[in-house]
């Protein structure tokens, strides 16, 4: 099939994830018709942004079985999944980099922000010594799933925590090579990048979503558990995606009815300041996970999520917003206590 007679964002997905993997996957997934109408030899800014989320998508659910089996049971329902939103975790250290990597959220504002997201709004999540910041898209601010992004602190931890943090994550090396930076540096300044060159790039971009240092020493995620669920997630599971989001019109009825199947569901609703904003999600699954002893061991992985989201009466537009109580409670999910 030529690339005239497919959509942008399923040429992009097609030469990433071959060519039946991703049919499924955009089977799954509710596209506005406007992101689909791009089709030729440029590639927009927001139809990579699309596509990179379709990917991280597959990602997720290839490394989630209670969301896959979820979005299956969606399908078979004949539903899909309007995907809302992907979480992010990242090490900020008080002098810089992460080993290669750019600090913190900087090793993905490189990416976000020449592809047409903006920072939204910033989530302080003092009892978790994190900072949340939401990026959404200039472009398509409902359509193209938002990101939210959160750092862990080292410097809000004691020294011995530092210590610990500093050995796992100062391994990181920097998965962006110079075509990758030479495109996005293109987007950044408006011009025009060829369809081959994002075919090209975007799996090197996808990489950045993952594991960036070496398999920690048990004794240091150990210690880094001591003080920090969050940490000793990011120091098995990395930049990968923390969890996926499905936008539904009802999350407490939806919540009653997995509650039923006996679904891996978290206890609680959590409701924002406004009311407006509804999450819940399925308890993280455990994954296999090797360390630096050459032992592989059992730790909490990424998880599914649901959120509805309602008209806020001041823009007359949904309300895209997060917030801070509602984050807490959800990365409760990913806690060692809370796995499966």
């Amino acid at each position: 099939m030529s690339n005239e007679n497919i959509s942008t964002i399923e040429a992009l997905v097609v030469a990433t994830l071959g060519e039946d993997i991703a049919r499924q996957t955009l089977d799954m997934l509710t596209i506005d018709p406007a992101l689909l109408a791009e089709s030729g030899d440029n590639v927009s800014r927001a139809a990579f942004a699309m596509a990179m989320n379709v990917c991280l998508f597959h990602d997720l659910l290839a490394r989630v079985p209670s969301g896959d089996a979820y979005v299956a049971d969606t399908l078979a329902r004949g539903g899909t999944v309007l995907f809302d939103h992907g979480a992010l975790r990242a090490i900020r250290f008080p002098d810089g980099p992460t080993g290669a990597l750019p600090g913190g959220e900087d090793a993905f504002t490189r990416i976000f922000l020449p592809l047409g997201f903006e920072m939204a709004a910033l989530y302080p999540l003092e009892r978790l010594r994190m900072t949340g910041r939401a990026y959404r898209h200039a472009d398509y601010p409902e359509a193209i799933p938002q990101f939210f992004m959160s750092e862990l602190h080292v410097d809000r931890f004691d020294a011995e925590f530092g210590e610990a943090a500093a050995r796992v994550f100062g391994t990181s090396r920097d998965p962006l090579d110079a075509a990758a930076k030479a495109v996005l540096a293109r987007y950044a300044t408006g011009e025009a990048v060829s369809l081959a060159d994002a075919i090209a790039v975007l799996p090197t971009i996808l990489s950045a979503f993952d594991r960036q240092h070496e398999p920690p020493a048990f004794d240091d995620y150990q210690l880094l558990l001591s003080r920090s669920n969050e940490a000793a997630w990011i120091a098995t599971e990395g930049n990968a995606f923390n969890h996926a989001t499905d936008r539904v019109a009802n999350v407490a009825a939806l919540a009653e009815r997995l509650k039923a199947e006996d679904r891996p569901m978290k206890e609680k609703l959590e409701v924002s300041a406004t009311g407006r904003v509804r999450q819940t999600a399925f308890r993280a699954d455990s994954v296999e996970r090797p360390f630096a002893d050459g032992e592989v061991r059992m730790v909490p992985g990424s998880f599914y999520e649901f959120i509805s989201r309602d008209i806020d009466p001041a823009t007359g537009r949904l309300d895209l917003a997060f917030d801070t109580g509602n984050a807490t409670g959800i990365f409760a999910m990913t806690s060692a206590k809370e796995a499966k």
